[in-house]
Order: structure tokens, then sequence, then C-alpha cells
């Protein structure tokens, strides 16, 4: 595997025990594997990374994980200044990261690019893993560009523009009834043939690219944080990936602290905030999920204790939210700052009026948008014919 120089290898999230760079799967701890630096490896600083372009999230290629990465120009998003919701909300800014900018209009391409570079490492043929649906799109645009044969498992619900989307990138499409753990399920029944994992933490790369946001915004701030980071959670992969790349830069002493997270849901599905509202390290799986917001409805998140363990560790908070409000929020943020803003990024503006009481007049609020509007489109436009619009 060709890997990067400061690249050490993956190590346990719970006991930190290291394992090959190659290894799947959960540690013989039951725990996700996380990719593991040296990072006094890494010779960084402000004026080293300004003379490079600001253009892919591989400008930070020293603190990833392969030499020769599989890559459609992820990453690199704006940071949008959002005055007027920053008005409403009482602090000093407010800003929007805007993921919908990436190549399939997600955060996940981020990880895919990192997923199926290991995939190609692993000489696999065939890559495959259930997703609600961006995950699907992404995994079929990446694996294009091996000439890997993909396959995403997406429950009924899917957006259409996601199903035609796999299919247009050459993916194969398998439309599952139910929602997501029924896909999840399909995926280990129905797929019989030698098969490359994607999914979320079984792959160990994929919360690794997410990480990159942190690092993008912390230098579009001129290496300052943000007092508050809002993300919306669904397999904990961002939350996760988010904290990780803000710790890496307060190691790297180029921030002095870690912003706090907030971690928001939809109150439909809500296993992480529900567990934080109970002081638990770790959640239990949602019975009957129920949210408008598909990508967040993950009834039990691989990466739910390691989202706890980012709100918890930077003194940040998670929040549920209504449909409602998360849809109006995303309807707010397109008329008045400009950004597409989906479901998803609806829920974590949600969430950031939600603790609008908890912010000093003079903070910074990031919010994460994790998706384009364009992909359920559908489903703002009806929120705005309910109200008669």
């Amino acid at each position: 595997m060709q890997t990067s120089d400061s690249f050490s290898g993956l190590v346990c999230t719970e006991t930190g025990d290291e394992y090959d760079a190659a290894a799947t799967g959960a540690s013989d701890a039951g725990a996700p594997l996380d990719p593991a630096y040296d990072l006094d490896a890494v010779e960084w600083d402000a004026e080293t990374l300004a003379e490079r372009p600001f253009d892919t999230m591989w400008r930070y290629r020293e603190l990833l994980p392969f030499a020769e990465p599989v890559t459609a120009n992820e990453g690199a998003t704006p940071l949008v200044a959002a005055d007027a919701l920053g008005e409403e909300a009482e602090v000093g800014s407010l800003l929007i990261k805007d993921e919908g900018r990436n190549p399939t209009g997600t955060f996940l391409d981020r990880g895919f690019s990192l997923a199926v570079t290991a995939a190609r490492e692993a000489d696999a043929e065939v890559v495959a893993h259930a997703s609600p649906g961006n995950g699907a799109q992404s995994a079929a645009s990446y694996a294009g560009l091996v000439d890997a044969r993909s396959y995403g498992f997406v429950p009924s619900r899917t957006p259409f523009p996601n199903k035609a989307m796999v299919n247009v990138h050459g993916g194969q499409m398998k439309v599952v009834g139910g929602r997501y753990p029924a896909a999840l399920s399909a995926l280990h029944e129905q797929l019989k043939s030698d098969w490359y994992t994607l999914q979320e933490f079984d792959n160990p790369y994929r919360h690794d690219g997410a990480k990159t946001i942190a690092y993008e915004v912390a230098e579009r701030l001129d290496w300052s944080v943000p007092d508050w980071v809002v993300v919306p959670v669904s397999t904990g992969e961002l939350a996760y990936g988010v904290y990780k790349g803000f710790t890496d830069l307060v190691d790297l002493g180029l921030v002095e602290s870690v912003p706090k997270l907030v971690a928001a849901q939809s109150v439909g599905c809500s296993p992480v905030a529900t567990a934080w509202e109970a002081d638990s390290d770790a959640h239990e799986a949602w019975n009957h999920p129920d949210t408008i917001v598909g990508e967040l409805e993950i009834p039990d998140p691989a990466g739910g204790s390691l989202a706890l363990r980012a709100v918890r560790e930077s003194g940040g908070a998670a929040v549920a939210v209504s449909d409602d409000d998360a849809l109006e929020s995303a309807v707010t943020a397109a008329q008045t700052a400009g950004v597409e803003v989906g479901s998803a990024g609806g829920v974590a503006l949600a969430g950031a009026w939600e603790l609008a009481d908890e912010f000093d007049e003079d903070d910074t609020v990031v919010v994460v948008n994790t998706e384009s509007g364009t992909k359920n489109a559908d489903i703002l436009r009806s929120h705005l014919m309910g109200q008669g619009v």
C-alpha cells in the first residue's frame, strides 16, 4: 500500500492497539479503527500552506494516508458569511461551510476519495456499501475513476436524484423496501461475491476525509478557530472527523484550542442527542426512526460513541430539532445567505438556533451544510407549499 510518509497505520479507538493499514472492520475490542500519523514528520506552518493553491483537500496531503489518491478535486469548499442569520442569532459572526460544492454535492466525497483509494490499493474489483442516498452516489462516482464495480444498497425512500446519479456514474443501485437498516441488512444478505467494504467505520478511512473540513475552516479564519462548530449527525463520521481535524491542528501548534462541537439531529431519529441528554457515553439504537431528513435517519450509528466523545471532549453539546424547524432553516439560508442548504444542513442550522442562548454576542459560529439543496429540493419546496407559498 502506497502511503504518505507521516501515516503510521491504523489504531483502535478504544485501546490504541495498532493494526495494519490494509485492515477493515472493527478492532479486536469491537471498536472502529482510526488512521494515525507521526505529527513530528509534518512540517506545516501558515506560510508553507499559504504557498499552495486552495483547490482540493489534498493540499493537506501530509496528514492524509495515501501518496497517490483517487480524487475528483474534492474539498476547498467556501466558508460563506451569513450576516442576516448571525444577526438573528445575536452572535458576532455566523458562517456556513458549504459542503454542497463538492463534486457530487456532499461532504461524503472527501471520505470516499480515501475509501476508494484504499480499495484500489487492495486491488478490489467490487466495492459496496449501504447508504441513505448521498453515499451511494458519491461511491459510484469514485469507483468509476478506478474502473471498479460499485454496488449501492439504498432504501426505497432515497431521493430520485441520488438513484439516478448512481446509474449515471456507472454504479449498480439496489433499492430495498423499508428504511436504512433494511438496506444495510440486504447488503450482507444479497451480495454473495467477494467485495471490498466502503461502509463507514468498517472502512477505516472515510471519517479521515472529514477532518479536512476543520483544516479548511481554521485556515480561512487565519489560523484561529470558531467558538462553535455545528454539524448534523448521522453515522458519526462527520462529528468525529471534524473533531479529529481540530485536535490535529492543536497538536501541530497551528491553533490554540478546539471549538465547541454541537451534534444536531432530528427529533425523529436522535440516538446521539438522547444519549447526550442522559449523560451516557454510548447511544442506544432508535426503535422507530421517523424523519423527513433521510440522510440523518440512521437509528444505530456506527460512530455514535465517537460522536459523543467529540462533543464531550470539546465542551460542546448535542441537540434534537423538529423537521419543520430544519426545513425552515434551510429555506431561510437560501433566501438570506445565497447558500442552497440541504435538509441535513437545515438540521445543523436549526440546532444553532436551539442553542442561541448559549452563544455570546461576539462568538463566531460555523455551521456545516453537508449537502446541496438540489438533492432534496422537492422536500424544501413542499415545505413552502405547506405555508401557502
